[in-house]
């Protein structure tokens, strides 16, 4: 007796017509404060166009601009017409209304799985976030934080005095030895969010200033959410004047302590 042909698909497999689901391509929004940067938005945005051009990235670049009066807003509209709005998105605000908010602001119009948070003075290079990206990939991490204190090649800090460097290093050293986040930088504002942890953080964080960054990751962190750090060259300012100022500091000890008591 003949036996019967057997399919060569599984019951219930559409065999040749079977359609292949391809993974979605990973888009990353850069969301980029401004406040009185028109020198250095032209060159960190051609940084960011070159970066994510070469290593084939989707990307797009979302500046909050606080009403710089010295014109930032005319040179973004401009760079937007040059790489499309496709890229640049302009999401200005009527004034200074501090950090943490632009950030809030700045999220709403991104549209990709990922946010890159970064500063526009050249502090920190675009040349770091293929290797933010590679390291977010190896375990599925939901944040990747630049680090300008842990040890290993590319960790650094350039352009500052030693009073400068000493502020910062004991306000990590404060933070750290007071709410113990287990991570090197707690200052840092070079990070890597996955979209939907950003906002689940984002949401719970009461800081609006300079304390944001710290708060951000502490409570990250208490809410269980997987952190790693890339070592980054920290370089001061090129052009512009630091915002940073003694009223700045004294928010940054309190928030520490609130902090110590909330989380």
């Amino acid at each position: 007796m003949a036996r019967k042909s057997r399919s060569p698909h599984p019951k219930g497999s559409k065999g040749a017509n079977a359609k292949t689901v391809t993974p979605k391509k990973n888009k990353y929004s850069v969301i980029l404060p401004t406040y009185n940067e028109r020198r250095n938005l032209p060159i960190i945005t051609w940084l960011l166009a070159k970066t994510f051009t070469e290593n084939n990235l989707d990307w797009e670049l979302i500046i909050v601009d606080d009403a710089s009066p010295d014109g930032t807003q005319q040179i973004a509209l401009q760079l937007q017409s040059l790489y499309t709005p496709s890229r640049i998105q302009l999401r200005p605000r009527a004034g200074k209304l501090g950090l943490g908010t632009a950030y809030v602001h700045g999220l709403q119009y991104a549209t990709g799985n990922f946010v890159i948070i970064m500063d526009a003075d050249f502090s920190h290079h675009p040349k770091a976030i293929p290797a933010m990206i590679g390291i977010q990939a190896t375990a599925d991490y939901d944040i990747v934080t630049g680090t300008r204190y842990a040890g290993g090649k590319g960790a650094g800090v350039y352009g500052w005095d030693l009073k400068r460097k000493l502020v910062s290093r004991g306000a990590n050293l404060f933070a750290d030895t007071v709410l113990r986040p287990g991570v090197s930088d707690l200052t840092g504002s070079f990070r890597l969010y996955k979209r939907d942890v950003l906002e689940r953080v984002i949401s719970s964080t009461e800081s609006k200033g300079y304390t944001f960054q710290m708060e951000m990751m502490v409570r990250a962190k208490a809410m269980g959410c997987r952190v790693a750090e890339c070592p980054i060259t920290f370089v001061d300012r090129l052009y512009g004047e630091s915002k940073l100022g003694g009223d700045e500091i004294v928010e940054y000890a309190k928030g520490v302590g609130m902090l110590w008591l909330k989380v």
